[in-house]
């Protein structure tokens, strides 16, 4: 392989550790030395081909590869290198379960943000199309759509097979995919500033008792009930909450298209509001991992000199690593009134890039006489990748096995920390079964 250099050792038994992101130096944006580190690791992942069962991007780097003349990859047309980027949607796990020669292998190789890059570049040269920018416009798109006399329209027209071909021809949004519904009743409407000072804060370890919601676009606009689950489980335990004052998406739709000026602005809107926030003694969740995942991975990443996102970083969770670290303390209400049965839990890959352990199925599993089967697979979702008609059957191939994991488990539930992963399931299995949020499942166990 011609990547290898001499006294390169095979493989690396090291922590894996990842370098910050140079996304404002020139050289990040030169195609020429962009198109050279493309092909070295395209060379590396070619020899090695353990990542091919993971998205869709290495079957498309292996099929150029095989494909070519000198079924290598300078045999490959640097043109068709985008092909592979395209396909990436920064799910990470490549880098976090698969490959031996992540830093500090000399080697070097980080795959997503490589993909990052590329995708910078090509936004930073052609920009993007009106269909990409809507669908990663989630906070404009979510305002719009959850107007009370434009929330049942919109609704009602994503269930139509007429509007959804008209959206399939316009803007290559499939026909055949799920689309989230929209609540004129969001989260934050329904919850106001919630703050309830009458609750005995009890400190634990790592936890102040006291939890600030960072509601999320989605969470706020397509699924409050999700956000309404998450402050009935943490009140029901002694916690305080409130809605964080002010907040914007977390970045991550801009992060996935490259456009990483925007991700800066967006950085610039929420990082006051948290620092103070924590300042103040409040502990951040944010009830979808995407979102938990920007701030204590990608954000720190592009700004590694920000001294308010690393404190940020230290006081984010997800919302069932800080139940688990209540209960380290004694702190965790254990007493459920209702079993959950069998559970069959896809584990959501921006969950697992965390390094959390699962969480989830350890507290699920708490509650007497259920049993939860964690399903370690991605399920080709990614928020936006498995609604645009171009890769709609792709992220279906790709969610196949997991369904096939929820039909063999003949589960009471089927559920994901990541609840668009969850309604892609429930498309996959085509069944009239819905997916049941986590959240949701520990709110049903408490009774309450």
């Amino acid at each position: 392989m011609g990547a290898k250099t001499p006294g390169s050792r095979e493989g690396n038994l090291e922590a894996p550790t990842r370098h910050p992101l140079d996304w404002k130096s020139s050289d990040f944006y030169d195609e020429e030395k962009l198109n050279t580190e493309l092909e070295r690791v395209f060379d590396i992942c070619h020899g090695c081909r353990r990542c091919v069962s993971l998205c869709h991007s290495f079957p498309t780097l292996f099929d150029l590869v095989d494909e070519s003349e000198s079924m290598e990859v300078d045999g490959v047309a640097k043109e068709d290198y985008g092909k592979v980027v395209e396909h990436c949607y920064l799910c990470d796990l490549c880098y976090m379960t698969k490959c031996p020669y992540v830093p500090p292998h000399d080697w070097n190789v980080d795959f997503p943000h490589l993909m990052l890059r590329a995708k910078a570049v090509k936004f930073k040269k052609h920009g993007a199309s009106f269909r990409d920018r809507l669908l990663s416009s989630t906070d404009s798109v979510g305002k719009m759509a959850s107007i009370p006399v434009v929330v049942n329209f919109v609704n009602t027209a994503n269930q139509t097979m007429a509007t959804r071909s008209l959206l399939e021809k316009t803007l290559q949004v499939s026909s055949k995919a799920r689309l989230p519904k929209y609540h004129s009743d969001t989260l934050r409407k329904r919850v106001g500033p919630n703050t309830d000072t009458s609750t005995e804060v009890k400190a634990g370890t790592r936890t102040t008792g006291r939890v600030a919601i960072f509601t999320t676009c989605y969470g706020n606009y397509n699924e409050p009930d999700m956000g309404a689950d998450l402050i009935a489980v943490l009140k029901h335990n002694g916690i305080q909450v409130k809605l964080v004052d002010k907040e914007q998406c977390c970045g991550m739709p801009k992060l996935e298209l490259g456009d990483l000026e925007s991700v800066a602005k967006a950085k610039e809107a929420n990082t006051p509001q948290l620092s103070r926030l924590i300042d103040e003694g409040w502990d951040i969740i944010a009830p979808v991992p995407s979102c938990v995942l920007m701030f204590k991975q990608e954000l720190p990443l592009m700004f590694p000199e920000d001294a308010e996102l690393q404190k940020i970083k230290a006081a984010i969770f997800d919302p069932f690593e800080y139940l688990h670290l209540r209960n380290k303390d004694g702190l965790m209400n254990t007493e459920f009134k209702q079993s959950l049965g069998k559970v069959a839990y896809h584990v959501a890959c921006h969950q697992r890039v965390q390094n959390i352990g699962m969480k989830t199925r350890d507290i699920l599993q708490m509650v007497p006489n259920t049993e939860v089967e964690a399903i370690e697979r991605c399920s080709g979702h990614d928020g936006t990748y498995a609604v645009k008609s171009e890769y709609h059957d792709i992220s279906m191939k790709i969610v196949r096995p997991v369904v096939s994991r929820v039909q063999k488990a003949a589960a009471n539930y089927y559920t994901s920390d990541c609840p668009m992963a969850g309604h892609h399931i429930a498309n996959g299995l085509d069944d009239g079964s819905d997916t049941t949020h986590p959240m949701g499942l520990l709110r049903k166990a408490y009774g309450i």
